[in-house]
């Protein structure tokens, strides 16, 4: 059994209900997100270039911006109803470790506060390791499956 599996398996087996509330919960705040961003991709655009850390070209800066919001809509709908958690999670984390290290730990930037992120980052991987849950569509599907 290789490791990913051993940790499935534990995941599903420790994973208390109340914890699926933070799940949607943080489901629905990266759909905010990533709603928020589609309506000012300009801040969004303008924050990912004022940014220090490496120079893009435009053109990957524009398709980063509209990577991040559509990662974050998307994303944040199957987290919240609990299907591809663990490969929802795992392609929002660098997204969210990237917003971590610019709005909080390198530069003075439009969001100042990194709160929001550095508990969104936090909530993603521990939901990389628990899952969805009881209270998902995949725990749904599965038992459908297995009648």
């Amino acid at each position: 059994m290789n490791l990913v599996h051993k940790i499935e398996i534990w995941g599903d087996s420790h994973h208390p209900k109340f914890i699926d509330v933070l799940r949607f919960a943080l489901g629905i705040f990266l759909l905010i997100k990533g709603v928020s961003f589609m309506q000012n991709s300009a801040a969004l655009e303008k924050l990912i270039e004022n940014q220090k850390i490496m120079h893009m070209p435009p053109g990957l800066l524009i398709s980063l911006v509209y990577y991040v919001t559509f990662v974050h809509m998307v994303g944040g709908i199957l987290i919240a109803i609990g299907i591809w958690t663990r490969f929802s999670c795992i392609i929002q984390i660098p997204i969210v470790l990237a917003a971590v290290l610019m709005t909080g730990l390198f530069q003075e930037s439009i969001n100042s506060m990194p709160w929001p992120s550095i508990t969104a980052l936090i909530l993603l991987c521990l939901f990389t390791v628990l899952g969805s849950g009881l209270l998902s569509l995949d725990y749904y599907l599965a038992g459908q499956e297995r009648e």
